[in-house]
Parts: structure tokens; sequence; C-alpha cells
């Protein structure tokens, strides 16, 4: 049973931002900016607010007597329990005998050519556990690009315009730069495990290390060139990031509307119609939200049961960077044609080169990340290199003749259908959600994408 430190991270660089934020609330309410301590308190609360929502709807508190846990989420303290709950369950493990062990079926990533299905055994605790992992990297994202991001732009904002960087500004910055990155890691992890959720997938520290520079430098990059947009041309900036979060609002209900499917039941079973159009409205905000400083590495599928698109290929990737480097550039020679006499103290080219370069420095390790790092990259039909040559149209075509059928990763044959949880007791539970009913125990579904 592996130690819950993911929890513990989510939990750490939540508990410090939000610190932080209301630490920084307090002196621009000392200083009278009151316009700078709402936006700062906005950023801060709001993401909260759907941090304990999302933790209280993936754990299904609603639905059982648990006044104390809802009440500690009503004062923005739930992710501290949750988190202590976790720890409890890990260090109270193999003290008693599990009364309920499911055993799940993975299979393994292909060795010449073939691909063994393995079985492990799941007690209980361990089941909790992966509930709770499995929260927590929701909540992550949710906490990183509905909360740090915009904070980040906001703060770097406010240095831009009074000249300095407090001690209390600067901290804030920084935490919110590493919980984006964290958030935008576990972005990552989760799109791998959902569409390949029949593999058991093995993430190495290489990996890791490319996620973390290749978002890194992708989200730096893009908040400090709104920033500096902003700075020049504040009425005009207010179009680009509407357009932009419009975009990627409306884009997934158009491609749910233009394919006729009906309206999607499978959301949670408590749910009425009402409830699941609220979490599906939330979810493409979230979508809106990651797509506006990074991609999200996943296309929103409403029609789809497991609401992502898990054939696409790597043209939207390709279109995604191709357009985003392009607004990028354009905003920074706009920056650059209306700069003010406060960017004369810096080399002005040499800044604007060091965005572009730090944008393409992304898309270099994005494309080692899937070309060597990638832990399926075994399953892709065809590599990064020829998938994105492929995604350059007619030219491409015309150059190296006909295109292959395939230009994205192969999905393996039973990627669409449910993992085999078989429940050893004397009944057998054909659903993928195994509910473990004991004498006061928390109610946990095991979930194979966890």
């Amino acid at each position: 049973m592996r130690l819950p430190s993911s929890v513990l991270v989510s939990v750490s660089l939540f508990t410090a931002e939000t610190t932080a934020a209301l630490y920084l609330s307090s002196t621009y309410r000392s200083a009278g900016d009151k316009i700078w301590q709402g936006f700062t308190l906005l950023f801060t609360l709001l993401p909260s607010v759907l941090v304990q929502l999302t933790l209280i709807f993936i754990h299904r508190d609603l639905s059982r007597d648990r006044p104390l846990v809802l009440l500690l989420h009503i004062l923005q303290l739930g992710p501290i329990i949750r988190c202590l709950d976790a720890f409890c369950i890990y260090g109270s493990a193999g003290t008693f005998e599990e009364p309920y062990v499911t055993i799940t079926r993975k299979k393994q990533m292909p060795k010449g050519g073939l691909s063994e299905e393995v079985e492990q055994e799941v007690g209980q605790a361990e089941g909790k556990l992966i509930t709770h992992r499995a929260a927590f990297a929701r909540t992550s994202v949710i906490q990183a690009f509905l909360g740090s991001a915009p904070q980040l732009t906001l703060q770097l904002y406010i240095c831009v315009l009074q000249q300095g960087v407090s001690i209390g500004r600067g901290t804030l910055m920084v935490i919110s730069l590493l919980s984006i990155v964290y958030g935008a890691l576990r972005c990552n992890i989760l799109a791998i495990k959902i569409r390949y959720d029949d593999y058991e997938v093995d993430v190495r520290p290489g990996a890791y290390l490319c996620i973390f520079l290749w978002r890194s430098f992708e989200i730096a990059t893009r908040v400090a060139v709104l920033v500096l947009f902003s700075s020049v041309l504040q009425i005009w900036v207010l179009p680009v990031v509407l357009g932009n979060f419009l975009l990627f609002t409306l884009y997934p209900w158009a491609l749910f509307w233009r394919s006729g499917s009906p309206f999607p039941e499978n959301i949670e079973k408590t749910l009425t119609r009402v409830g699941t159009t609220i979490v599906l409205a939330l979810l493409t905000f979230l979508y809106a939200g990651i797509n506006m400083f990074c991609w999200s590495a996943v296309q929103l599928r409403l029609c789809d049961p497991d609401l992502i698109d898990k054939g696409h290929g790597w043209r939207h990737a390709a279109g995604y960077y191709g357009v985003r480097f392009l607004e990028n550039g354009a905003l920074t020679l706009l920056w650059y044609a209306y700069q003010t006499d406060f960017y004369r103290a810096v080399d002005e080219p040499v800044l604007a080169l060091l965005l572009m370069l730090g944008y393409s420095v992304a898309i270099f390790f994005m494309l080692l990340f899937y070309q060597f790092c990638h832990p399926c990259r075994r399953l892709f039909a065809t590599s990064v290199s020829q998938g994105m040559w492929e995604c350059c149209g007619p030219t491409c075509f015309l150059l190296q003749g006909p295109r292959s059928p395939q230009v994205g990763p192969i999905q393996p044959k039973a990627s669409l259908e449910q993992p085999h949880h078989v429940t050893v007791t004397d009944m057998e539970s054909p659903e993928v959600d195994v509910t473990f009913a004991t004498n006061g125990d928390l109610s946990q579904s095991l979930s194979s994408n966890a």
C-alpha cells in the first residue's frame, strides 16, 4: 500500500496558497486597495468552494448522515480533514483482517507484441485510499486553473503596475506557480489513466520531470504574455480573455449538439437532469480554464460515456500549439508596439524573443515526453514526429505520398469496455464501482481510472 503523498502535496499547496492570499488581501485592505483585495479574495474563495463541493460529490456525503464532515466543508476545512482521514487509514492498514477483498485485472504494457493480464487484490482500506487519491487529483486541477492561474496573473499584473514586488505578493506568486504546475501534472496523469484504463500505467520519475519542465515553461510564458499585453492595452485584454474562454466553453457543447446524441444520464445515478446539467457546465468551465493557460491533454466529448475523446490523434495537439504560438506572438508584438516608458529599462526585443523561446522550449519538452517518456508510448500507432508530420496538411501529403489511415495512438481493443472487478464473497458484482459496506465505514467506490 503506497503512502498517500499526493494527498499531502495537494492539501499543502491548498493551505499554503489560501493562507498567503488571505494575508495579502489584509495588506491590500490596510493600504486602501479595495479592488485588489476583492479580486484576491475572489480567486481564493471561488476555487475553495468548488474544491469542497468536489470532495462532497466524490465521497457522496450528501446521501449519508455525516453532519460534522459537511460542517467542516462549509468552514472550508474539508481538504484538511480528508487528508487526516487518508493518513489514519494508511496507519491502521494491516492491523485487522479485511472483510472484503476485490480482485482487479489490469493489462501490462505489451512486450514483444504480447500483453499479459495481471490480477491484484484490493482491500477495503486500499480502496478508500484510491478514492482519496482520485478526489485530490481532481481538486488539484480545479485549484490550479480556476484559482492559482488567475491569481498569479493578477498579482504579476499588480507588480508591473506598482513597479515592485512585496514579500507577501512574491510568496503568493511562487506558491501559485507551483500549484498550477502540479495541477497540470495531475491533469496529464489523469488523462493517461483514463485513456488507458485497462492497462497498468507506471509513470517513471523521468516522465514526471519532463512534464514538470514542459508545463512550467508553457504556463510561465503564457502568464507573462497576458500580463505584458494587459499592461499596455488594458481595454483589449478583456476581449482576448473572454474570446478564449467562450471558445473552449462552447466548443464541447457545439460538438455535442452536432452529434445528435441523447442527453448524458450516466454521470451519477442520484443526480437529476438539472444536477447533471450543472455538473457538465462546471466541467466545461474547468476545461476552458485549463485551455486558457495550457493544453488540457484531452478533448472533452460530452456524448462519450467517459466524457473524453479517447481516439483523437496528434491533430488536436498540433492545432492547439500552432494557434497558441501565433496568438502569443501577436500579443507580444502588440506589447512591443505600444510599450510604455516603464519597459525602457529592459531590452524589449530580447524580452520578446525570450518569451517566444520559452514557449518553444515548452513544445520541445512536450514532444520529448511523448516520444521517449510517455508510459503508454508502445501503444502509439506512429511516433510523435510522424504524427506531427502527417498533421501538416496537403503539402506534407504531396511530399510523402498517401497518408497512413492511423495518425494517433492505437486504442486498446478493450479500452471502451468496463474493467472486470470480482468481489471475493458469495456474490459477484459486475459493476465497475464496488461498494464496501461495513459498520460505520465510509462507502467507497473503486474506479479503474483512479
